[in-house]
């Protein structure tokens, strides 16, 4: 309304001055004086001004007439179109326009203004496979889904345009959840350009999130042969890939191909932990405990982890504690200072029950880096060694407040898992699992209040006085007897006896 008002506003004020203008050289003096094969011309303001104005159209049309005979000339030469692209030009010129003013509305988010504009370059140029694109597009930021798939589906029946249809409609199901049917438009999208980086992540990510894992490995293997992919990142993710398959078997117990599947993900990445331990646990029920050993020493000296530990404890699992002491000394040469290294051998010393010798192998750790499981591993150190049951409560009421460790944590949205696993549970992002510490955690340790029923236990045997004050909340620990020496035997939760 407020547009109309000043359309008609500036349409008085251009009659007015051009009324005021004639008038003013109607009653001006002077004039123009025109020679013409002898003959003067003399011509006031005014009707030189319009005699100006009169050339100019002449000089115009006569072009237009210079024009429309060269494609005559054309057409008579053999040029069939020649007539009919003289008139189009015209046309093809405001189609051309609109569809660039409809480009710049959808980059400024004005999405009907776009679709206006798509509409009349669509009725001047003719040409659907260059503005039904704009159309789609214009009708998604406008949320008319319903317009932009049918304009999508156009597109698909052109050659050309098959593509840009598969991964708009492959788009629009991923935001409506329908992730199916996005995994099956992505693999059309990719069928019909392999070498489209987008499509390849949008694919692998969709077949990671469906446990297709075999698939996921040839869109991998296709983006290396591409080049969007560096080696190193896709020997990483080719051995994720294989243990996430891996997995599977087990859950489907063929141990054969589970164990190969394993192996081959630990060779493509000795760093990654899952894929350590599993292939240890092949070598084992293999009898190959010498080669499971060297899988797992290699990948402690890369990332010392308690799950490598318990396997390595899988290894020899009748040992005695005093045999299991001096084997895992191997396991941690060259990373005893490692925190790690230093509470499993604290911890391989507490159920071998030489305390003072825990103590020194846990060294300032519970100082230095106070965790649940340092704290926890100090208490059963001090209740070994016969110190007050106060002295004990006090290291576990530290250590239930102390942080968890390290944790299975994602790179991308930093959510805590209590295990790996191949794909985020709460972003779905693929391979982004660090074994790390968090700023803070309020999830549990799997590893770090194994140790808490069984001198929990002890000191409630102990003390028969104890109010439910001093108690430890039952959530968290559970009573336990205590052996017949009086002496908590601890075990962690990687270290089999």
């Amino acid at each position: 309304m407020l547009w109309s008002l000043i359309k008609i506003l500036l349409f008085v004020a251009a009659i007015a001055g051009l009324t005021y203008g004639a008038g003013y050289l109607m009653e001006s003096e002077g004039g123009v004086m025109i020679t013409v094969a002898g003959v003067e011309y003399t011509l006031g303001p005014l009707q030189a001004v319009i005699a100006l104005v009169a050339l100019v159209a002449s000089c115009w049309v006569l072009f237009k007439l210079a024009s429309l005979l060269v494609a005559v000339l054309r057409f008579l030469n053999g040029d069939d179109t020649a007539i009919s692209r003289y008139f189009d030009r015209n046309r093809e010129k405001k189609g051309y326009q609109a569809l660039s003013d409809g480009l710049l509305a959808l980059a400024s988010g004005e999405g009907r203004v776009a679709m206006e504009k798509a509409r009349k370059a669509e009725r001047f140029l003719q040409k659907p496979e260059l503005t039904n694109l704009l159309t789609a597009q214009a009708a998604e930021m406008s949320g008319d889904s319903h317009k932009a798939t049918e304009v999508y589906k156009k597109l698909l029946a052109d050659d050309s345009t098959r593509f840009v249809g598969v991964r708009g409609l492959m788009k629009q199901q991923l935001v409506e959840g329908n992730t199916d049917k996005a995994l099956k438009l992505a693999e059309t999208a990719f069928a019909l350009k392999p070498r489209h980086v987008e499509t390849q992540d949008t694919l692998l990510k969709l077949q990671a999130e469906d446990g297709d894992w075999k698939g996921a490995r040839e869109t991998l293997g296709a983006k290396l042969r591409y080049g969007s992919v560096p080696r190193d990142v896709h020997r990483r993710r080719d051995a994720v890939l294989a243990l996430s398959e891996a997995r599977d078997i087990v859950d489907e117990d063929a141990s054969v191909e589970m164990r190969e599947k394993a192996i081959e993900a630990n060779k493509l990445s000795p760093d990654l932990i899952p894929a350590a331990v599993m292939a240890a646990k092949g070598y084992i029920e293999q009898g190959k405990g010498r080669a499971a050993t060297k899988l797992l020493r290699k990948a402690w000296s890369v990332q010392p982890h308690p799950d490598l530990a318990a396997a390595f404890a899988a290894i020899e699992p009748e040992e005695t504690p005093a045999k299991r002491v001096i084997r895992f000394r191997n396991l941690i040469k060259g990373d005893e200072s490692h925190a790690e290294a230093m509470m499993l051998m604290a911890e391989l010393q507490i159920a071998a029950k030489d305390f003072p010798a825990a103590r020194r192998a846990l060294g300032d750790l519970y100082e230095s880096d106070p965790t649940t499981r340092s704290l926890t591993i100090m208490a059963a150190i001090e209740r070994g060694e016969g110190a007050d049951d106060a002295v004990v409560k006090g290291w576990l009421a530290k250590a239930l407040t102390a942080p968890r460790g390290p944790q299975w944590v994602c790179d991308n949205c930093h959510h805590i898992h209590t295990e790996w696993t191949p794909v985020c549970g709460n972003c779905n992002a693929f391979d982004t699992l660090t074994w790390t510490a968090p700023p803070a955690s309020d999830v549990m340790s799997a590893t770090g209040v194994e140790m808490l029923p069984l001198i929990v236990g002890a000191l409630e045997d102990k003390s028969d006085e104890a109010d439910d004050e001093d108690l430890i909340d039952a959530e968290v620990v559970e009573a336990e007897q205590t052996p017949e020496d009086d002496t908590p035997e601890v075990q962690p939760g990687y270290v089999e006896k």
